[in-house]
């Protein structure tokens, strides 16, 4: 019965304009980056090289390839996904309620939990099938428009240089972390949903709240950097970027398939799984009593 919930749900939520509305808009960023760097790719590298540019021959054609424009189109585009992640997973109760299926849909003979779950797993897969959407405009394309050539990425205090046959695993290990920082939006947003009867609440109370959190960890005051940073999930949500910085050895050359921080990565991964896990039990405890009114 889940299965059939599943297919019920991956039906309504690919037939909703929003759907291809946020599809649409992925689409629309990431060429417009792609135009802006194939127009003015030079300056935006200088800007981020400074005065290192006035004292060493930048080969400017080879770090402006697919793989530097990926990584930008990623940078620029990741902090908005929550939102259009949020048009959809903050829909899936609440819009059920604002219609007056909801009653129905619980008076079918599976359970709540498996209604839940359906949900959440819906929401995953349209996050997935995202992401894998905007691997393809924003590396296969740039792979395209840019050609390939080894990867260079600037960190605040150094530059990560990484061989051209070394990088294509990198994004995909990206997209899959991206992936599972998304899933912790989706079921944030399902979450709201549950407790609301309507759809608007839930997703902007979810877009309001990774905000807050986003603010809070760029102020970097010291009472935050002890107590919430660490353990929020926006501040983890960003550890994709760990996969392209490396380490060098004793002479400064890059260790092929070496990342900076494992430890790091495995940890956010960590706090990212707890946050969907402590999520979906919040959602499925209150739906299960919950009484359904319309």
């Amino acid at each position: 019965m889940f299965w059939q919930l599943l297919k019920i749900e991956l039906f309504k939520t690919f037939k909703r304009p929003r759907t291809f509305i946020s599809f649409g808009a992925i689409a629309v960023i990431v060429l417009l980056i792609q135009f802006a760097l194939k127009v003015n790719g030079q300056d935006f590298i200088e800007l981020f090289l400074d005065s290192q540019a006035e004292v060493f021959d930048i080969p400017y054609d080879k770090i402006m390839n697919g793989y530097f424009v990926c990584v930008m189109v990623l940078h620029t585009i990741l902090i908005h996904i929550p939102l259009l992640v949020a048009l959809i997973a903050g829909d899936m109760l609440s819009g059920e309620a604002a219609t007056g299926t909801l009653r129905l849909l619980a008076g079918r003979p599976v359970s709540r939990t498996e209604i839940v779950l359906a949900k959440f797993a819906a929401s995953s897969i349209y996050v997935l099938v995202m992401l894998i959407w905007m691997a393809i405009l924003a590396l296969f394309l740039s792979m395209i428009l840019f050609g390939t050539n080894d990867l260079v990425v600037f960190k605040e205090d150094s530059i990560h240089l990484m061989n051209h046959y070394d990088v294509l695993w990198r994004f995909f290990a990206a997209f899959v972390f991206a992936a599972l920082a998304l899933t912790v939006i989706a079921a944030l947003a399902l979450m709201l949903s549950a407790f609301a009867e309507n759809s608007i609440g839930p997703i902007v109370v979810t877009v309001f709240i990774v905000v807050v959190f986003t603010i809070i960890e760029q102020l970097r005051v010291p009472v935050f950097k002890d107590t919430i940073i660490p353990y929020s999930f926006t501040s983890h949500m960003l550890g994709w970027k760990g996969f392209f910085y490396v380490v060098t050895d004793e002479e400064g050359n890059t260790i092929d398939g070496s990342i900076e921080n494992v430890s790091a990565l495995i940890k956010s991964a960590l706090i990212l799984t707890g946050y969907i896990i402590l999520f979906l039990l919040i959602t499925t405890r209150y739906f299960r009593k919950k009484e359904i009114l319309s």
